[in-house]
């Protein structure tokens, strides 16, 4: 058991997900976000709002850290000055505050958008090269980057999953591939974080689809083995108008996010491509 996981992000649909499996893992978990506590927590978290993107705050919140499980971010496309502090300053300070703390690990929710503008029929593997979609996607860019960069500098381990379509059930066509439950989403943090030795890698966070784009065989080793698949809901989810080939909404990994211009939503798109009519 470890002593002690930092979670950013606590407050968050993802976030409230992992904290009880996380209060498991540890002797103490520290929940942090700039909202209060959604509920009551596991009898091992402390609960702190804070700012991220502020080392005075979040470096005392990193002493006596093993790990930090780091999934605080604005979770959509903006214009990149609403998306450089929450985005990119505050990786920058995870990183530094947890290596001045001397964790051993950080565990980030990366996203697909890293690699949104790559064709979905290319068949990719963790270690493509970025093609970022959105400003969004280039926050993502930039923190794997950056953990790469602590890992081989300063030894400081990193995971960084690259979630897809991270919902309850999967609601449109293009998530029959690119889906996560909730269950494969602990169960794959819970690798990232008990796991020996990491050293700085990239997993995609992708259920067992059938469908699933991706490759995830570089990332074995950290004995993720995903559940649940999305082809349960393919009857239902094929019955309505066969997408356009050409359109990248469907083309790229990154859906609808390869398709809207910089700056504007990424997840009011997905919400229209997930309305019963598609539209």
């Amino acid at each position: 058991m470890l002593r002690k996981i930092v979670l950013t992000g606590a407050a968050g649909a993802l976030g409230s997900a992992l904290r009880e499996p996380l209060s498991r893992m540890a002797e103490a978990l520290t929940s942090v976000d700039l909202a209060p506590a959604p509920s009551p927590g596991p009898a091992n978290e402390s609960w702190v709002q804070a700012d991220c993107a502020e080392m005075e705050a979040m470096a005392p919140l990193m002493e006596g850290a093993d790990t930090v499980v780091h999934f605080a971010a604005i979770p959509d496309e903006r214009p990149f000055e609403e998306l450089l502090r929450p985005n990119f300053v505050a990786s920058y300070v995870v990183w530094e505050a947890a290596h001045r703390a001397g964790a051993r690990r950080v565990v980030y929710a990366s996203s697909v958008h890293a690699v949104g503008m790559w064709e979905t029929n290319a068949g990719i593997g963790p270690d493509a090269a970025h093609r970022p979609d959105t400003f969004y996607g280039l926050s993502k860019c930039f923190s794997e980057d950056l953990a790469r960069l602590y890992w081989e500098k300063r030894g400081l381990e990193a995971v960084c999953l690259r979630i897809f379509s991270a919902t309850e059930e999967p609601g449109n066509a293009r998530a029959l591939g690119t889906w996560l439950s909730r269950g494969d989403l602990v169960h794959l943090v819970e690798r990232a974080v008990d796991t020996p030795v990491t050293g700085f890698c990239v997993v995609h966070g992708i259920s067992a689809n059938d469908r699933a784009p991706v490759s995830n065989a570089p990332a074995a080793f950290l004995g993720y083995r995903p559940r649940d698949n999305a082809e349960d809901w393919a009857p239902r989810l094929l019955s309505g108008p066969r997408p356009d080939p050409a359109d990248p909404a469907h083309s790229r990994l990154g859906g609808p996010f390869a398709a809207i211009p910089l700056g504007e939503s990424g997840v009011a798109a997905i919400a229209r491509l997930s309305a019963p009519d598609g539209g």
